[in-house]
């Protein structure tokens, strides 16, 4: 039995299939996606662990009628092969090509665009009660993990659709794991309702014999189901999802297809909110996934033999500032590092294990990690807080309620800023610069270099107020930059001096700043650069200066030109007397931007060192 998989190409042709054929395409999928992101890099072990349920949704559900939401979405490659995408997997994350989660315009079977956790069980609610007002008949299934439902949003949403008694599905994969393991209370309840399975497999078997008793057998029986629930709270305390409204069916083998088909099927006739618990396998069917699902969560190109990475890892600004932190914390017993589930991927792997009860996990919620560091900070404390840019959007409110307009000294640390590659629009972190500029009380940097993000981190953890630290994804830039003045508060860096135009750049931008410079030389067209280093406060002075001599600006971010540093230039210089001055923005207009690498990004949105060049020799 071979090559089912090719006889697949829409959820209809499963239909056709009998467990044994469907236990053979999970081989064949799974095969299939090893193959891919071993050549293309993505998420892996997620993939790996919902193959039958992907299989077993889309075979007990009329797809696309019934709606199904993945949550987070880097878990849809099966969905996407199952879906008529087969034969375009092979473009996966790249440029032009599938995307790494749900899209809308890719196919109709995207119900919802995602990328962020915790989103799926809202965005269900809403849809279904939609359906109900608009007298429609369709299923509404959102598959949510177990690290996601740590995020507070999550819970909300349950709270909502618990009450409602909408008619909705909600599958909770549980495989234990976030990207780093999950931490906290509710992974430790869902531990407790895995036992669950004894009460079941025991209620059966005691159903089954009492029923044997002739005349009593039944009366016995109604008067036990009659005391169901207060069977359930001796067997099974704390039955929260039942408490708030859902049915709960499970657990259930999620790698079991006939079971899972089975539980789908009960769960299409329950009337009101409904929650499938499954237990699934992280990195499923490949030894190295499953040993490191961690590892193996979201990968660069790989070995399949050996699970190796093609290209070995590299000094990057995550590790610099985990190495930094270190440093620092063992200097000074007040700093505390908290992360929101992504321990090893913003650099604070070393920093835990050495410090133990100095390092704080507080799974998906970023919301509460910030409000969590300003009481820290309220209370003596130095917190740091690293945070990959597209998450800090989730704790924007606490930003500006719980630390800035109280001023608390706390320093949040904004890894992956700026364009990040192959995950899309959910994840480039290209608008912090924007929402946070706007913010009284926050001292906003960026560094040029990994020199300068450790003294960024000395100063900030020092400072008395506020300080966000942007940093990119991946190593420094090609130019080695011997400049390094002392770190002073509101002060920026005289890179190169010059007389024929000032170029203004912030963070990596520094780096294409020199290259751009050391072009324009060749056109006898002499640059100054200027190394921002703090978007607030700006520099005015030292600024001006430089736009008064030259008359002629560049402005260079890896950012949203809206609200960051261009806007703040272009405000400076309305504000002073100087006129007649050109400003030519290097930067991101409004815009969402998609997958492919950074270097095809760049050169799509015009700023590469050639676009840039172009356009300011056209002007």
């Amino acid at each position: 039995m071979e090559d089912i998989l090719k006889k697949i190409n829409e959820p209809k042709d499963l239909r056709k299939l009998n467990t044994k054929e469907k236990e053979e395409l999970s081989k064949e999928i799974r095969q299939e996606i090893l193959d891919i992101v071993a050549k293309n890099g993505g998420h892996l072990a997620s993939n790996l662990g919902v193959v039958e349920l992907t299989i077993a949704l889309h075979s007990v559900f009329n797809t696309p009628k019934d709606k199904i939401i993945w949550d987070v979405g880097h878990q849809s490659y099966v969905h996407k092969i199952l879906t008529g995408r087969k034969d375009k997997m092979d473009t996966l994350r790249q440029f032009k090509g599938i995307a790494g989660f749900p899209k809308t315009s890719e196919s109709e079977y995207d119900v919802f665009n995602t990328g962020h956790s915790s989103t799926s069980i809202s965005v269900g609610t809403g849809i279904a009660r939609a359906r109900d007002l608009l007298g429609k008949d369709y299923n509404v299934i959102a598959v949510i993990g177990d690290g996601s439902l740590t995020g507070g949003m999550a819970e909300e949403a349950l709270n909502d659709a618990g009450a409602s008694k909408t008619k909705l599905i909600v599958i909770l994969n549980d495989n234990e794991m976030s990207i780093s393991k999950n931490v906290g209370g509710i992974p430790t309840f869902l531990s407790k309702l895995r036992t669950r399975k004894f009460y079941t497999n025991a209620n059966s078997r005691v159903k089954r014999y009492i029923l044997k008793i002739p005349k009593a057998g039944e009366k016995i029986v109604d008067l036990v189901q009659r005391c169901k629930k207060t069977i359930k709270q001796i067997f099974i305390p704390n039955m929260y999802f039942e408490d708030i409204g859902f049915t709960y069916l499970g657990p259930v083998d999620g790698h079991n297809i006939e079971k899972l088909e089975n539980i789908l099927k009960i769960a299409k006739e329950v009337k009101g909110p409904v929650l499938v618990h499954i237990i699934t396998k992280k990195g499923k069917g490949y030894k190295f996934a499953e040993e490191n699902p961690d590892k193996f969560h979201g990968i660069s190109p790989f070995n399949i033999e050996t699970g190796e990475k093609l290209e070995k890892s590299k000094k990057d600004y995550s590790k610099v500032f985990g190495d930094k932190l270190l440093e620092l914390a063992k200097k000074d017993k007040k700093i505390v590092a908290v992360t929101a589930a992504m321990k090893d991927g913003t650099g604070l792997k070393e920093f835990a294990k050495q410090f133990p009860d100095r390092f704080f996990d507080v799974g998906i919620a970023e919301g509460h990690a910030v409000g969590l560091v300003a009481g820290m900070a309220k209370a003596g404390l130095k917190p740091v807080l690293p945070l990959y840019s597209s998450f800090l959007q989730r704790g924007y409110d606490q930003l500006i309620h719980d630390v800035a307009i109280q001023n608390i000294p706390v320093t949040i640390c904004i890894d992956r800023a700026g364009l990040v590659g192959n995950d899309g629009e959910t994840h480039h972190g290209i608008f912090d610069l924007s929402f946070s500029s706007a913010i009284p009380n926050l001292t906003i940097m960026a560094p040029k270099d990994f020199k300068e993000l450790e003294e960024m981190l000395e100063f900030g953890i020092s400072f008395n107020g506020p300080v966000l630290i942007r940093y990119p994804r991946g190593g420094e830039g090609k130019n080695k930059i011997e400049k390094n003045d002392k770190i002073v508060l509101g002060k920026s860096e005289l890179i190169k001096s010059g007389k024929d135009i000032s170029i203004i750049a912030i963070g990596k931008m520094v780096d294409r700043a020199i290259e751009v410079s050391n072009l324009l030389k060749e056109k006898n067209i002499d640059a100054e650069i200027i190394n921002v280093r703090f978007l607030k406060p700006l520099d005015k002075e030292n600024i001006l200066k430089s736009i008064e001599k030259t008359k002629k600006v560049v402005t260079m971010e890896d950012g949203l030109l809206n609200g960051g540093l261009y806007t703040n230039i272009l405000d400076l210089i309305n504000r002073s007397s100087i006129e007649n001055i050109k400003v030519i923005p290097v930067g991101y207009d409004d815009c969402f931007i998609t997958h492919g690498s950074t270097h095809e990004l760049e050169k799509e949105m015009k700023t590469d060192v050639k676009s840039i060049m172009e356009e300011i020799c056209k002007k």
